[in-house]
């Protein structure tokens, strides 16, 4: 399907941005006493700082701070590097993870205009660099909450094939398919869909050509049609 270009290209994310606002206040609003309740737990169980910040990538390139929750307790091994991030997740950080309630505190980057409820999700400016010419697409668009990758299979699945999937949300979305995915969203997190990446607690680094992954199948077959298009 063509990328939508020109005058309806610009309404459409002028809809995007609307919605977004609208939700990210409705949500924040709403889940106040989750927000607090998880700022206590953090600081009971992992200590201080309740936020995580990291620099990442958002939309044509440009860094922003992002914010989550901290999941990860500080633990150093003799060479003072930090331990795998297997070894720092506490019980109470791995719910955190599992339910994606850690990243709650990005709503706030919604409201900034650095990130879109959904979209392909931030990653590290390092990355910028070892993308090829039709992953370095997934930039596009502003990042997200949550995106088409996360709904079909998130760290279950490999870089390749969560690039893929970025790239097609890119020649597809529209706020409807917003709707669906948030939708999905709900489902997979209910279900703890692709909390880990096989035997590891979190993605490993992308490493670009030379760490290259083959791509499944799966990842190689049609997309489903948009929706609302």
């Amino acid at each position: 399907m063509a990328r939508v270009t020109g005058r309806s290209s610009v309404i459409s994310r002028k809809a995007k941005r609307a919605f977004d606002v609208m939700a990210a206040l409705g949500l924040g609003l709403l889940l106040t006493p989750v927000f607090l309740a998880i700022a206590v737990g953090v600081r009971l169980f992992l200590g201080r700082p309740i936020l995580f910040t990291q620099t990442r990538t958002g939309m044509a390139g440009r860094t922003f701070t992002i914010w989550k929750f901290r999941s990860m307790r500080d633990a150093f091994g003799p060479d003072g590097q930090p331990l795998p991030d297997a070894e720092r997740l506490t019980r109470f950080g791995q719910l955190l993870r599992k339910s994606s309630l850690d990243e709650l505190p990005q709503l706030f980057n919604v409201l900034r205009g650095e990130m879109s409820l959904v979209g392909p999700r931030p990653l590290l400016p390092q990355y910028l660099d070892r993308y090829t010419a039709e992953q370095a697409r997934r930039h596009e668009v502003p990042p997200g909450i949550t995106g088409w990758c996360q709904v079909r299979g998130r760290n279950a699945l490999s870089w390749d094939e969560k690039f893929a999937l970025d790239v097609w949300y890119v020649d597809h979305w529209s706020v409807w398919l917003d709707v669906l995915i948030l939708l999905q969203t709900v489902l997979a997190v209910l279900r703890r869909d692709g909390v880990s990446h096989g035997e590891e607690a979190t993605m490993p680094e992308f490493m670009g050509r030379q760490g290259r992954q083959p791509v499944r199948a799966s990842a190689r077959r049609k997309q489903p049609a948009p929706v609302g298009r």
